[in-house]
């Protein structure tokens, strides 16, 4: 299944969602680093939960666009049910934390730390989903997709060259 938004060729669900992947857990080992070394570490830990965060809904947007065009009945509309429920709750998680945050960010509340915990948990878990869509299911993947396929970027495409 192609997917239906794309930036050049490629999914845009897939090039936005390596920000949330890589800032959010992050942002739970700073928090981690942060309980020995100061309160300047969770400074960073509160934009990075921010830019994460409102990533993470512009990434929604296309990851629900990219779900509607799945085939019903099918193992992918389940598991890609799955992967942007879990995220929803994931996202909140990681919202409450930041709200949390909010009134001295240098100074989170233990509870704020917890909720980023849980959240980055449960981001292995979304994130091993969405790899299952894509690597098992081939959603988002284009058809002829091969070791020798054309570029995505130009006017005019040739066919692949078969496997």
């Amino acid at each position: 299944m192609r997917t239906t938004v794309r930036l050049l060729g490629h999914p845009l669900h897939a090039m936005l969602v390596v920000i949330p992947l890589g800032l959010l857990p992050v942002s739970f080992l700073f928090d981690l680093i942060g309980l020995g070394a100061g309160p300047s570490w969770f400074a960073v830990t509160f934009w990075m939960l921010f830019v994460g965060w409102v990533v993470a809904l512009g990434a929604a947007v296309f990851g629900l666009i990219d779900w509607l065009g799945i085939e019903s009945g099918t193992r992918a509309k389940r598991i890609g049910l799955w992967h942007g429920g879990l995220n929803v709750l994931m996202a909140g998680l990681f919202l409450v934390s930041w709200l949390v945050r909010l009134p001295a960010p240098s100074h989170p509340a233990a509870v704020a730390i917890v909720f980023s915990a849980i959240g980055t948990g449960l981001l292995f878990v979304t994130g091993w989903l969405g790899g299952e869509l894509v690597d098992r299911m081939g959603v988002g993947v284009y058809p002829d997709a091969s070791p020798n396929a054309p570029s995505s970027i130009g006017i005019a495409r040739k066919p692949a060259i078969p496997r």
